[in-house]
């Protein structure tokens, strides 16, 4: 028999399933598979107070920084139905100590449960209500509270407090529109600091603060498009000048499927530039694993016959192999699995750098608490284990020809669930793709993070009556409603702002400010924004202020030159220091710079003798290099005194004289 090799069988079936990078993937390729994504679009809210109670919102701690620290463990409950949710369930096995580490100034009884919700933050429903028109939504007459449940212990309830504001939107992407389910209000949940071992860490700074969650069908049939959309969804929020930026304050939850495969939630994306590799990758996954269930469907006519066996080898083996320290490794119990026909699947390809072992490696991780490294395997790429134990452990598993072992070292009191999570994870490859929840890590992949939450997690919020939502507070509303953002982009275009500088742009909200100084000083746009876009942009990523920096200082800055009546190329040097010093006056920024006037035509007898100095060292005939050099010379005193361009076209014409 030809011998098997985990590193051609991992290539091999990377191209089984036509994996390509995503920049060398074409849209047929994802309209062929049945590419559909849909976002989650969490954005904080802007606002004094928290969402149901009066504790400050924005107010953040460090992990290490808290005044008292509750301990809860989370339990699941029976449905109206009779039913468990299978979230529950798997959060339930972890058997975790939830850890809420708690600061005085931002948290209240509220937040640990202990007192009914206040009427709800009327701020944050102004704003969230600016938000849902600026969506073009149907707002609901009346709001009704609901309880979501959340079993990760993220927040101490169990449940988010949410309401829907508006169904039925929609936004104009750039060659189409994206439909908009509904627009929620809610809180937030608490900030994780540590999940390791039975142990998971919370800060409650961030629970409860205001939140909107913006959802849209499953509109986008590309990668590139879901990035659009959220890029799109980014900006309108920010548009309103009233939610929050930052690490942390928008989040995203995308969700992915391809035909014949499920919906899977890539949950918490902080950084919209992943969102394509990880939505590309995300969709070949699922590929991969319907392949793997075609193969064992066909190796295994009937399901219900197929059963792992497994075997305690702790006094057996040595457990000089087992990677954890002396003092742990007299907990642990170290156990051989065999999965009966699971030869080649092991390392069958799911995504850049993971194979199908990983998908096992991962729930062990989460489920049964097992921090990784978690397992060895028959299959691995680069085997850590010799021929000759690795021998030994498929005669330890009685593993025939066409099976596959696993090895695990797991404490004694997790060893049942550890044999349970990797029995349930095999027995789902029969089954394709896992409805689950993935969490988003850096370079594209995705890790599993939960089972995904029943249909049935909401229900009402009996501690919170129905609010009226009535016309005078939508026609209030709609009076500061900012401009729909695909017309902002389209008026960009117009002016013939290059594309580059747009993200720039709409993300700082800088429209307004620019469209006011064109207005104002009849100004080209393509200065304006260039000098947002580009000098700031660069002064911003080498300087920090001293002060609080507000855009409308560069207004009132260019305000100043022009009734000074200097040139606007002044505006380029006095920039950096109006940024450094958002307080420092305007006279005292052209005296540290060293502006002193100087008449036009005193600046331009100047050339005459440095034409004649230049001729003394010049090395080269290209007259563009006088140019440069006289220019060079002479930018000291021409700068705000005469039109740089202006002095560059005489100088030009002299020369050629």
């Amino acid at each position: 028999m030809k011998e098997f090799d985990p590193k051609k069988n991992y290539e091999k079936t990377k191209k089984l399933i036509d994996f390509k990078e995503r920049k060398k993937t074409r849209p047929i390729t994802y309209n062929n598979m049945g590419f559909m994504s849909g976002l989650e679009v969490h954005q904080q809210l802007k606002t004094e107070k928290k969402l149901f109670c009066r504790c400050p919102a924005g107010l953040y701690q460090s992990g290490d920084d808290y005044d008292a620290e509750i301990v809860r463990h989370m339990r699941p409950t029976l449905s109206e139905l009779g039913e468990y949710d299978g979230t529950a369930l798997m959060e339930f096995k972890t058997k975790k100590n939830i850890f809420y580490r708690i600061k005085y100034e931002s948290a209240c009884t509220y937040d640990i449960d202990d007192t009914p919700p206040f009427p709800i933050n009327r701020q944050a429903l102004d704003i969230a209500m600016e938000i849902s028109l600026l969506v073009k939504l149907s707002i609901v007459g009346e709001l009704h509270i609901t309880r979501k449940q959340y079993l990760d212990g993220s927040i101490p309830t169990g449940f988010q407090r949410t309401g829907i504001l508006g169904i039925d939107g929609e936004i104009q992407l750039k060659n189409k529109k994206v439909r908009i389910a509904q627009l929620s209000i809610e809180e937030d949940s608490c900030r994780e600091v540590e999940d390791k071992g039975h142990n998971r860490i919370f800060t409650t700074d961030r629970l409860g603060m205001p939140l909107i969650e913006t959802v849209t069908y499953p509109d986008m049939k590309t990668p590139d498009e879901v990035k659009e959309a959220a890029q799109y969804i980014r900006y309108l929020t920010r548009s309103t000048n009233k939610v929050r930026t930052g690490i942390g304050a928008a989040r995203e939850d995308v969700n992915v499927s391809i035909k014949g495969g499920r919906r899977v939630e890539i949950k918490g994306v902080s950084k919209i530039k992943w969102i394509p590799d990880l939505t590309h990758n995300e969709a070949f996954r699922q590929k991969a694993l319907l392949e793997i269930m075609k193969i064992i469907n066909e190796r295994v006519k009937n399901k219900k016959d197929w059963k792992i066996s497994y075997r305690d080898i702790t006094y057996d083996f040595n457990q000089k192999h087992i990677p954890v320290n002396n003092r742990e490794k007299m907990n642990y119990r170290i156990v051989v699995i065999n999965l009966p026909h699971f030869k080649g699947l092991l390392s069958f390809f799911t995504q850049p750098e993971k194979m199908f072992a990983d998908e096992i490696s991962d729930r062990l991780k989460v489920i049964a608490c097992v921090e990784k490294p978690n397992m060895y395997h028959s299959e691995e790429l680069n085997p850590v284990l010799s021929e000759k134990n690795r021998e030994k452990l498929k005669e330890f598993a009685k593993s025939s020809d066409d099976d596959a072992w696993i090895l695990i070292w797991v404490p004694e009191d997790d060893i049942k669930t550890a044999i349970e999570t990797v029995e349930e994870r095999c027995i789902l490859a029969f089954e394709g793709v896992p409805n689950e929840t993935r969490k988003a890590l850096k370079g594209g992949i995705t890790v599993f993070e939960r089972v995904l939450p029943g249909p049935d997690r909401m229900y009402p919020d009996t501690d919170s009556a129905p609010l009226s939502i009535d016309d005078e507070m939508i026609e209030r509303i709609k009076k500061w409603l900012p401009e729909d953002i695909h017309l902002i982009i389209k008026r960009l275009k117009k002016w013939k702002v290059p594309e580059d500088e747009f993200e720039y742009i709409l993300s700082k909200n800088l429209y307004p400010i620019i469209k006011k100084i064109v207005n104002d000083f009849e100004l080209s746009p393509v200065y304006v924004s260039s000098l947002f876009a580009h000098t700031l942009k660069s002064i911003e990523g080498r300087e920090k202020p001293d002060a609080e920096f507000s855009y409308n200082r560069i207004y009132d800055l260019i305000s100043f030159v022009i009734k000074k009546k200097l040139k606007l190329d002044i505006v380029k040097y006095m920039l950096p220091l109006v940024y450094q010093h958002p307080n420092m006056d305007f006279d005292s920024i052209l005296l540290t710079i060293g502006f002193k006037r100087i008449n036009e035509d005193n600046i331009l007898s100047l050339i005459s003798d440095l034409r004649s100095k230049f001729k003394e060292i010049k090395k080269s005939k290209d007259d563009m290099s006088e140019v440069r050099w006289i220019m060079g010379q002479l930018l000291p005193v021409a700068i705000g005194n005469v039109e740089l361009k202006k002095l560059e076209s005489i100088l030009k014409a002299k020369i050629n004289d």
